[in-house]
């Protein structure tokens, strides 16, 4: 499976610890959340830091996107900053075996994204990028997607390219840790990340709190390069 990086990493994340994005928004710090199921079957979300002050967070300093080129869920080579380039974007960093967070945040997109009207549904680009690309495979990834909606991009790759990627944004993501009982954790920050289609820069997170309404109201005006 071909996928590249194009500058180099960030140093590297300490674990779960919390990631300040912005001086004023000091509330809206970036977590880390364990996902897998415990002995008992029920689903695990271990969430260390602070919750966002709203569920929608504009940054101070606006962020590039991540410059990655992976594998998209037609087994295509997908380069993020080609792909996206002028098109409002939501990047999303999870995988699809997550019990709650990841396709809770995922299921409140699509919801906000079936109201708009065709033509800004055509020209938004939303891309999930697996933590977990060893069973998140192409084909796997868009099984899941298609559950949500098809027209969202799966990208999976080389874990280390995806880390570093996660990390350019100050997003935490850890290689997923098999359990004793056979139990799967995959860490990985849950915000997702909103750019502007006027510079292609990210200036928005939406926070594991934002509901399917916090989007509906978001994602047109970020359609328009706006603040929500």
């Amino acid at each position: 499976m071909r996928s590249s990086t194009r500058r180099r990493a960030l140093p590297g994340a300490p674990r779960r610890r919390t990631v300040l994005v912005s001086a004023v928004a000091a509330a809206a710090a970036l977590t880390l959340t364990a996902c897998g199921a415990d002995d008992g079957g029920k689903p695990v979300a271990d969430v260390s830091g602070g919750t966002a002050a709203k569920p929608i967070v504009k940054l101070d300093n606006p962020m590039e996107k991540p410059d990655l080129v992976l594998t998209d869920t037609n087994g295509k080579k997908y380069d993020l900053l080609e792909k996206t380039k002028g098109h409002p974007t939501l990047i999303y960093f999870g995988y699809t075996n997550c019990p709650d967070v990841c396709p809770l945040s995922m299921a409140n997109i699509a919801v906000a994204v079936k109201q708009l009207p065709k033509a800004e549904q055509d020209d938004l680009r939303v891309v999930f990028v697996t933590s977990d690309p060893e069973r998140d495979t192409s084909a796997a990834l868009k099984k899941w997607l298609g559950g949500i909606n098809a027209d969202f991009t799966g990208l999976t790759g080389d874990f280390d390219t995806i880390q570093a990627g996660a990390r350019s944004v100050n997003i935490g993501i850890e290689k997923p840790v098999k359990k004793k009982n056979g139990d799967v954790v995959s860490t990985h920050g849950a915000q997702v990340l909103m750019a502007s289609p006027k510079d292609d820069r990210i200036h928005w997170l939406g926070m594991q709190e934002a509901t399917s309404d916090d989007y509906t109201k978001a994602i047109p005006k970020i359609i328009k390069g706006q603040n929500p």
